[in-house]
């Protein structure tokens, strides 16, 4: 009965599918993304002067990236930025602009208020400069408000106190119901304050000072204040972001609520959030004393892709997402959130997100959990909502720990069960409730139908908030029964390449939804049930079977697996007028563009220093196969002959992801003189060499690895040893390539002879290698 309720749900779903369309998405990166409608298009402005436009919110249009004299938004005859900012550059001690908002004022003209601050220190310009045209050239009208003037008198007249005087970043201006201007703005420091400014110039009323705080202070990491006015709740909403904007920060975005624009602003308890501040008597960036307060409406999470979910990758979810505005759209009466996220293992590269938010039952936005694909609330069908979701409770703290879903079931007798239990009610047209153990009031929110980045497919979702200020997301998995999933898994589960392992090998015991893998080795004492290797003298073939199962449903798949003799050589690319393995253990390499993962290319060869050599044209690479290298002890050695040095530009490239990686570079960076040196990320890890490799002429490179211990060496002779080297290649299947990675100029020059051991080679082995 419950298969063909599973197999009737899933064809329901199918027929619902096929009226959709797939959605694409084109990105763009603006930090502190603040949101502005101007004719059919919406516009963001942010740091580092960069700015984006779109008429969906969902295709962007890259305008400005950075500071810069050819900046068209400063940019008016012989006049550019340095010239029109240039006092508030000087007071600031920094030419980098922070967070700009900007804002159409009744003269029909566009105004950009814009900060410089050292960074350091809340050492602030804030300022506005006015333009005709909302794409510029904007001409400076002056500075408004100054902070960080250590010993002198601070705006409101008393000498300034970064404790209780705001840092002058950070603003957003707007019209509250009643046509009043006001700017709030501030960041860390004393906190964030509101003034009162004049529509007719935009500039501030006299004698408020520095205005009234709102929230923060005591170096408080709170800033990026936004305030949304809702005509469907009649309040407004003041968005901040606590914690550090970086990926290791745990930015995330929280609201108050108010009748008034300038407060007070209450969260979903009733606190008033002029009392949230650091305790001064603890150390600073006191993040403890905060974090109880406002509705935290998104912090780092990521709807996990289990193995043998539909869709590739590893999910969908942010770091750090942050520093918001929000838009409220009166011809739909949808409202919007547009933020800046980081990733999962994608560092610090940020892009523009926009959700769209919904009210619940008490006047609270939630957030939907995926980004705006044009989505609209309507009726919900009960046999839609029925099923199991990735479930994510975003909590109250402040912290770079990633919340990683769960899994639950919505049972159709009302239940809640799996890694949270309770109970949940639809209500209304799309209204949810969740009362679930452990918390302390219901989970209040809605049901949407959303576009799935990762499984490119519509599927339901809910989002919702408890009175406590705990957001909590789900995302429903199609339904599937047993034998589905179980199948799903086996198709899916690889251990990557098995052809040559000299490393304990990963072997996943668990699955999507449930479903359990276990491992059976033919010879347990080379390869354990467990993936331990223990290599010996000679190569030994063997098999390993995984018996994949859920409920009552199990299917058997088998890995031939062959373990290399203790520190015996992996691979052997001669390039000797192909890219075939010598060894004839792994695949021969692929030609790819300028790109590991860009199409197109080509490589020529010509006399190297063992026969024939590749030679590389500056635009293309070789991708090799996946897997050369799965331990922490290894060498590889090769010849190479550079027609120039760019810096970073990559020969050997190893990767486990776009956040692990190492990279042998015939020219660093500007910290180690631009040297050549071996390079690892996002550890960071400089081995550099104290001299650069000759253009034009042959030099032997090599380097080995023993569990952390490094030794590079150019020409058989050791110029780099140390400790500590990140433990890169964990996996089977690492991404490997030469001449070219994801980011950096492609390597121009010759290259020959590429050797990869499973062992550390000693100093001789590898002298006798540059021979």
């Amino acid at each position: 009965m419950g298969a063909l309720l599973a197999s009737s749900l899933l064809s329901l779903q199918a027929a619902a599918q096929a009226s959709f369309t797939p959605i694409t998405f084109k990105n763009a990166s603006v930090h502190d993304p603040s949101v502005i409608k101007a004719g059919d298009t919406f516009y963001v402005f942010g740091s580092h002067l960069a700015s984006a436009k779109s008429t969906d919110l969902i295709n962007w249009t890259q305008l400005t990236d950075s500071v810069s004299a050819t900046n068209p938004l400063f940019l008016n005859g012989s006049a550019n930025v340095f010239t029109e900012l240039s006092e508030t550059f000087a007071w600031a001690q920094s030419n980098t602009l922070w967070a700009a908002d900007v804002r159409q004022l009744a003269d029909g003209k566009f105004y950009m208020y814009y900060n410089a601050c050292k960074g350091d220190s809340p050492r602030s310009a804030l300022g506005i400069a006015v333009a005709d045209r909302i794409e510029g050239p904007y001409v400076d009208k002056g500075i408004i408000l100054r902070s960080g003037m250590w010993g002198q008198a601070s705006h409101d007249g008393t000498v300034y106190d970064a404790l209780k005087h705001p840092n002058a970043v950070d603003p957003h201006v707007f019209h509250d119901n009643a046509g009043r201007l006001w700017m709030i703005y501030g960041s860390y420091s004393g906190g964030i304050f509101i003034m009162q400014m004049n529509p007719a110039n935009g500039m501030p009323l006299a004698g408020q000072g520095y205005g009234k705080r709102l929230i923060g202070g005591n170096h408080s990491r709170i800033e990026g204040a936004f305030v949304m006015y809702s005509p469907a709740t009649s309040y407004y909403y003041m968005f901040t972001s606590y914690g550090g904007l970086d990926a290791s920060g745990g930015y995330n975005m929280r609201v108050a609520r108010s009748l008034n624009p300038n407060g007070p602003y209450l969260d979903a308890q009733g606190n008033d959030m002029a009392n949230v501040r650091s305790d001064a008597s603890k150390p600073l960036f006191d993040d403890a004393s905060i974090a109880p307060f406002g509705v935290k409406l998104m912090g780092n999470f990521l709807f996990e892709r289990k193995l043998g979910e539909t869709g590739t990758g590893i999910g969908t979810g942010y770091v750090s997402p942050g520093h918001n505005s929000a838009y409220y759209d009166a011809a739909t009466g949808k409202h919007f959130l547009v933020f800046h996220a980081r990733f999962p293992e994608r560092g610090e590269q940020h892009e523009i997100r926009t959700h769209q938010m919904l009210m619940n039952a008490d006047g609270w936005p939630v957030v939907a959990p995926y980004r705006y694909a044009r989505e609209t609330a309507a009726t919900v069908r009960r046999e839609f909502v029925v099923g199991d979701y990735l479930f994510v409770n975003h909590g109250k703290d402040i912290s770079a720990a990633i919340k990683t879903s769960q899994s639950i079931t919505l049972r159709s007798d009302g239940a809640v069960t799996g890694a949270a239990s309770g109970s949940w009610t639809l209500a209304g047209t799309n209204q949810v409730e969740l009362r679930l153990a452990g918390a302390p009031s219901p989970y209040k929110g809605v049901f949407l139908n959303q576009w799935d980045e990762t499984s490119k497919s519509y599927v339901m979702t809910l989002s919702a908030l408890s009175r406590e200020g705990v957001a909590v997301f789900g995302s429903r998995l199609i339904p599937r029964t047993d034998l589905q999933v179980v199948n799903a898994v086996h198709a899916e589960l690889s251990l990557g390449n098995t052809a040559a392992v000299s490393a304990n090998l990963a072997l996943p015991t668990s699955a999507t939804r449930g479903a359990v893998i276990s491992w059976t080795s033919s010879n347990p004492a080379v390869v354990s049930n467990t993936g331990v290797v223990t290599p010996g003298s000679s190569d030994v073939t063997l098999t390993l079977s995984a018996r994949i199962s859920k409920g009552t449903a199990a299917v058997l798949k088998t890995f031939t697996v062959t373990v290399r003799k203790t520190g015996g050589p992996l691979a052997h690319y001669t390039f000797d007028g192909s890219l075939f393995d010598a060894n004839g253990i792994f695949a021969p390499g692929a030609v790819v563009g300028s790109r590991i993962d860009v199409g197109g290319g080509s490589i020529g060869y010509e006399v190297g220093m063992k026969g024939n050599a590749a030679v590389f044209n500056g635009a293309s690479g070789i991708r090799l196969p996946n897997g050369l290298i799965s331990s922490n002890t290894y060498t590889v050695a090769l010849w190479l002959k550079p027609a120039q040095l760019t810096a970073f530009t990559p020969t050997f490239f190893g990767a486990r992801s776009t956040d692990s990686w190492i990279s042998l570079l015939p020219k660093g960076h500007d910290f180690v003189g631009g040297a050549s040196m071996l390079w690892s990320g996002t550890a960071w890890y400089d081995a550099g060499l104290g001299m650069n490799i000759p253009v034009g002429r042959w030099s032997h490179l090599a380097f080995t690895v023993r569990n952390g211990a490094i030794v590079v060496y150019v020409d058989g002779v050791r110029k780099f040893s140390g400790t500590n080297f990140p433990n890169v290649f964990t996996t089977t299947t690492g991404i490997f390539a030469l001449g070219v990675n994801w980011w950096d100029t492609p390597y121009k020059g010759s290259m020959d002879d590429l050797r990869i051991y499973g062992s550390a080679l000693s100093d001789a082995e590898v002298s006798a290698l540059a021979r």
